[in-house]
C-alpha cells in the first residue's frame, strides 16, 4: 500500500469495524500505508510527534484491537520483543539478531511442508516462521 489519505485510513477502520478516534486513525497512519514491523514504543513515539496527548495504554489498547480485527499481525520474536507487522498477507520474516531488523520473506521464498498432528477440538490459526539470522564474524 503507498501513502494512505486520511479519508481511506478512516474508511479502512470503519469497514474493519473499529471505531475511528483521533488516536486511532494516527496509530493506523503510522501502521498501514505501507509494510512496516514495529514495536509499541516506536509506535508510540511516532504517534506522539502529531498527538502528543497519546497514552501507552492508547496504543496497546489499539493495537490489540487492530489485532483482534486482522489489520496487523503481532510477531514475538523473542521474550524481550514484540512487533507489530502491518502486512497481514501469508508470508514469512527474516530476523538480525544483531540489528533487530524485521524484513519481510515472501511465501513464495518458503515452503512448510505439512502440519503437526493437532489434537481433537484444535483447529489451526496459522504458522508463523521466524528466520534469525545474523552478520558473518571474520
Amino acid at each position: 500500500m503507498d501513502r494512505l489519505a486520511s479519508r481511506d485510513i478512516a474508511d479502512l477502520l470503519r469497514n474493519a469495524g473499529v471505531p475511528v478516534t483521533l488516536q486511532r486513525l494516527e496509530i493506523a497512519r503510522v501502521l498501514l500505508p505501507r509494510p512496516v514491523h514495529m514495536t509499541a514504543e516506536q509506535i508510540l513515539t511516532e504517534v506522539r510527534q502529531t498527538v502528543p496527548e497519546t497514552s501507552r495504554a492508547t496504543v496497546y489498547n489499539t493495537l490489540k484491537l487492530f489485532r483482534e480485527k486482522k489489520l496487523v499481525k503481532e510477531l514475538i520474536i523473542d521474550a524481550d520483543r514484540v512487533v507489530f507487522d502491518s502486512n497481514t498477507a501469508p508470508h514469512y520474516h527474516l530476523y538480525d539478531v544483531n540489528t533487530g531488523k524485521v524484513t519481510d520473506v515472501s511465501a513464495d521464498e518458503l515452503t512448510v511442508v505439512g502440519v503437526p498432528q493437532l489434537p481433537p477440538g484444535i483447529e489451526l490459526e496459522e504458522v508463523d516462521v521466524i528466520i534469525r539470522v545474523r552478520g558473518k564474524q571474520d
